[in-house]
């Protein structure tokens, strides 16, 4: 075999593979998983010890990703009973507002004994948004802070959107929270942030896991993030990262399914 020839069937040979990979991804990114994960929490008072968050984040509900995917994550995760639910942002792409209304309704059954609260991400319209997720009983925090009771236990939520970055935004709106507080951040760049602020708790999306993650290489789309998927820590602060449901630029999943989220929470030692 000349070398030209050789060349060439390695060339054949290598878009079939990235042939063979990118069907197997468009298949994947339906393969929704349920993510059982505890959580260290700094501060968590005793009676919040076993306290189960839902959380749900990059829906992208698009052409691409259909009523159905969404209506299975909202199924799964109401089959197990969280205390409390978390919806992490960017429910349609690019701000579509063909899919706002789709969105938010197919959310609309989400309910939990301590109420259902969303953040907005970069993909979501400030204007649309907010008022669809409302019509389905979802409490929106656009950079607030709402105080729930759980087990005659106070705790704080705060939601800021994703353009809110600058530590003394972020300041401002923990001055006077309670030791209990968690972050409900989009990017889990805020990490930094929340870290320096002490706060314990920051749940988060916005990295898709990675969406396409590489043998040896990883995820090389979200090299950039702190954490890319699950638990991390910056000192004694904790960080929950989670794939998301939806996809992005292009619609497979390698290595990296789509996911819903049950966050059982427990003392950090």
């Amino acid at each position: 075999m000349t070398r030209r020839a050789a060349l060439q069937a390695l060339a054949a040979s290598s878009l079939g593979a990235v042939g063979a990979v990118g069907a197997y991804g468009y298949t994947a990114r339906h393969d929704l998983e349920l993510t059982r994960a505890t959580v260290p929490v700094s501060n968590l008072p005793p009676p919040l010890d076993g306290l189960r968050v839902g959380l749900i984040t990059d829906i992208h509900r698009s052409r691409w990703v259909s009523h159905e995917d969404v209506t299975r994550a909202v199924t799964t995760l109401m089959a197990e009973r969280p205390d409390l639910i978390v919806l992490g942002g960017d429910y349609v792409t690019w701000g579509d507002s063909n899919y706002v209304g789709a969105s938010s309704e197919a959310l609309a059954p989400l309910t939990a004994p301590h109420g259902v609260f969303a953040i907005l991400g970069n993909h979501d319209n400030d204007h649309d948004m907010p008022p669809a997720l409302a019509r389905s009983g979802i409490e929106v925090l656009r950079d607030a802070r709402t105080r729930v009771t759980v087990r005659d236990v106070p705790l704080d939520l705060i939601g800021i959107r994703f353009w809110t970055r600058r530590a003394s935004d972020l300041a401002r709106l923990t001055r006077g929270a309670l030791p209990m507080s968690i972050l409900l951040a989009h990017d889990p760049r805020r990490l930094t942030e929340a870290a320096d602020l002490a706060i314990p708790l920051v749940l988060s999306g916005h990295t898709h896991g990675g969406q396409v993650v590489l043998p040896l290489v990883g995820a090389v789309a979200a090299q950039k993030f702190p954490v890319v998927a699950g638990v991390g820590h910056r000192g004694r602060t904790t960080i929950f990262v989670s794939r998301g449901v939806g996809t992005i630029y292009v619609p497979v999943r390698v290595n990296c399914p789509p996911e819903v989220a049950v966050l059982t929470l427990q003392p950090l030692a």
